[in-house]
């Protein structure tokens, strides 16, 4: 293959330019070899390491040749990281002067103050370490100090900072002091006022028969326990009145027979007549008149079984009636149930016996006290709340079946370690608070939390009362924070 005349011509430019750059750093260096023999090494200038003047990231424990050739140059304890030794101080000093970039001779000044020096290591190739200042063997950079205030280093845990006043002003951090108090936190929500259901009486017959006259002939009537409602006649309740009095009749007579089992059955026979009287709701009352009377009563009379309102009424004259026919309904409303709506996520908070306030638009500034009697063991799928029900007394009939109610819910937590909520930043897998020591040292610390009210958070474990801790710029804090984990787990 040939060359053309102008590639020879740059080529041999080329190695001209190449041969004096090279003669003259050698003729520059040897003159310093020359100054500096291994007599004068082992003086009072202590030598840290001998290196190549061409390669200085080439180092060795002691004087010798370098791969390329060249003498090994000394560099001493008290020179500047030039790698030219004392001849460069300019170019040290412009080295010294790179941002990031700092002398053996300065850095070591640093670590001589009150912060004590644990190590130095290389900045860019952290897992090397030296426990004198110096230049990293691989890159030529500076080696810096790691403090024993550093995080990490002491007894605080990783990820602790030390910020100055000054930043702290910066960043706008803000301070709390942890309080242990009292929590209390008030559930507000809708009631609706509902018949007791345990005070409902359906009046029924259990006879077929006619109503003769009715007593309480509208809905809404209030009427007291053994009120007379109606009058029946039936057909089978006279049979048996007849029945029972033909008994009586026999047992009077043969009460005295000379065969005991002759006035034993005239006896049971009276007892069965009595028993189905009584299991047509004759009352007492009514078989003791049949007793003195003698007579057959043709019509009935019924009575309330309870004290109440009539809710429902199907009883009209001359209408016959059979047993499965609900005549009336009567509710007692001297205590009356509250459905109240309790979010899912408050129900732990609720149990029975708590007591709830409320207070209806129809009656201003007047409040009603009860207590939670039954917990509902479903959620509506619809507004995702459970239905609490609480039991209220009604003296005066004031609280009406299906009004509307505002409810108060007090839940007391009891004593709580409580901090402000903006104080927590939450990864979504943990949160964590930052704790705050003198001298301006900022520890992470992991903390568990309970509930959150009115903008402060309940911690159940991870604080104690009276330290304080950020409130505000813990962002900041914590963005620092990570860098300085991130440093400490590469050093080690």
């Amino acid at each position: 293959m040939k060359h053309s005349p102008k590639r020879l011509v740059v080529g041999i430019l080329l190695v001209i330019a190449l041969g004096l750059v090279y003669a003259g750093a050698t003729h520059r260096w040897f003159g310093q070899v020359k100054s500096v023999s291994p007599a004068s090494a082992r003086g009072e200038r202590k030598v840290l390491y001998w290196y190549d003047a061409m390669n200085p990231q080439h180092h060795s424990s002691q004087p010798g040749k370098a791969p390329d050739g060249m003498d090994l140059v000394p560099q001493y304890a008290e020179q500047t990281m030039s790698p030219a030794g004392q001849g460069n101080s300019q170019g040290s000093a412009g080295m010294a002067n790179m941002p990031g970039m700092s002398s053996p001779q300065s850095t070591q000044q640093s670590g001589v103050g009150d912060r004590k020096v644990l190590y130095w290591f290389d900045p860019m190739h952290p897992a090397y370490k030296s426990d004198k200042p110096g230049v990293a063997p691989d890159c030529g950079m500076t080696l810096l100090p790691k403090y024993a205030d550093d995080q990490g280093a002491g007894k605080m845990p990783m990820g602790t900072v030390t910020i100055t006043p000054e930043k702290q002003v910066l960043a706008g951090v803000r301070t709390a002091v942890v309080e242990h108090k009292s929590l209390v936190r008030d559930i507000r929500t809708t009631a609706q006022i509902v018949a007791d259901e345990t005070r409902i009486a359906h009046v029924h017959v259990k006879v077929a028969g006619y109503i003769d006259q009715v007593y309480v002939d509208f809905v809404g009537q209030l009427v007291k326990k053994g009120q007379p409602l109606f009058t029946l006649y039936s057909p089978d309740l006279v049979s048996t009145q007849e029945e029972y009095l033909i008994a009586k009749r026999g047992n009077a007579t043969l009460a005295n027979a000379p065969f005991q089992e002759i006035a034993q059955g005239a006896q049971s026979l009276l007892q069965s007549a009595r028993e189905r009287l009584k299991l047509w709701d004759i009352s007492d009352d009514q078989i003791r008149q049949l007793d003195q009377t003698g007579k057959v009563s043709k019509n009935m009379t019924f009575y309330s079984p309870i004290a109440g309102f009539v809710t429902d009424r199907k009883v009209f004259p001359q209408t016959s009636v059979t047993p499965d026919t609900e005549l009336y309904t009567v509710s007692d409303l001297s205590t009356v149930w509250a459905d109240a709506d309790i979010y899912e996520y408050e129900v732990p908070f609720v149990h029975l016996g708590q007591s709830v306030s409320f207070s209806l638009s129809y009656y201003p500034g007047k409040t009603y006290v009860g207590k939670i009697s039954y917990i509902y063991p479903t959620v509506d799928p619809q507004t995702r709340t459970v239905k609490v029900r609480v039991k209220l007394p009604n003296p005066n009939f004031a609280l009406k079946p299906q009004m509307f109610a505002d409810a108060q819910l007090r839940v007391n937590y009891g004593t709580k370690v409580l901090i402000p909520a903006e104080a927590v930043l939450d990864s979504g897998t943990d949160q964590r608070v930052f704790v705050v020591h003198a001298g301006g040292v900022f520890e992470p610390r992991k903390v568990i939390l309970g509930p959150v009210i009115d903008g402060n958070v309940a911690v159940l474990t991870g604080l104690k009362a009276g330290e304080t801790i950020v409130v505000s710029g813990n962002f900041l804090i914590d963005s620092e924070s990570k860098l300085k984990d991130a440093m400490g787990g590469m050093t080690h």
